[in-house]
């Protein structure tokens, strides 16, 4: 027969009739189903999972502080308390001996005295009359440090602040006094110098010295 002509041939390959029985014409064997395998390359990545980028610990950036702040963690541990003995007995030992050489190179000196509140107040109070210009000879121009004075005046109101409570009446009275003068000084100089600056366009009068003049 001519291949055209072939009968149309219909295949029922159902297992089970309407009935639910099985057909005694069906293929015993059972049907695979043919399923294609999907390709590892082509399943989909989980969107919750961010790809890697850099397997470097990120550090947070440092606080930013003031150029030259100190804090308590900069601070150098303090000495122990045998440290701080050893260095009072040998520095205690070495001014004594520094007397003796001292001593015996002038005879006659003095011992120094021993340092006290009183000295270091003094101290502080000719230090600054200084800088104001309490030191200049006769007849020559004053210089005055001007900032130096100031910060000399601020080291004693702050040593007197730091003592409120714990000193003397002597020496209570004695600091109160060093600060007033110093301060009415302080004063008086600072205007000194502003009336020096405002009259430094008018010609000096005579040769003699006009006013202070500021060393920084």
């Amino acid at each position: 027969m001519p291949e055209q002509n072939k009968p149309f041939v219909v295949t029922d390959r159902r297992k089970f009739t309407v009935d639910g029985e099985p057909r005694p014409d069906a293929d015993p064997s059972p049907e695979k189903e043919k399923r294609q395998p999907i390709p590892s390359e082509s399943k989909p990545e989980s969107p919750s999972t961010p790809a890697p980028q850099d397997s470097a610990p990120k550090t947070e950036p440092a606080a930013a502080t003031s150029p030259g702040a100190l804090t308590h963690d900069d601070l150098p541990s303090g000495p122990t308390s045998e440290q701080s003995e050893q260095s009072r007995v040998a520095y205690e030992m070495t001014a004594d001996r520094l007397d003796t050489a001292i001593r015996a190179a002038n005879p006659g000196m003095d011992h120094p005295p021993a340092m006290s509140f009183e000295q270091l107040v003094q101290s502080v109070y000719m230090t600054a009359i200084m800088q104001l210009g309490g030191a200049t000879p006769e007849g020559q121009q004053p210089q005055v440090d001007i900032l130096g004075a100031r910060q000399s005046i601020d080291m004693l109101a702050v040593l007197g602040e730091k003592t409120k409570g714990n000193l003397a009446p002597d020496e209570s009275r004695l600091l109160d006094s060093a600060l007033f003068e110093l301060r009415m000084g302080f004063l008086e100089i600072t205007q000194a110098l502003a009336r020096s600056a405002a009259a430094k366009a008018a010609p000096p009068t005579s040769g003699k010295p006009t006013g202070p003049s500021i060393v920084r």
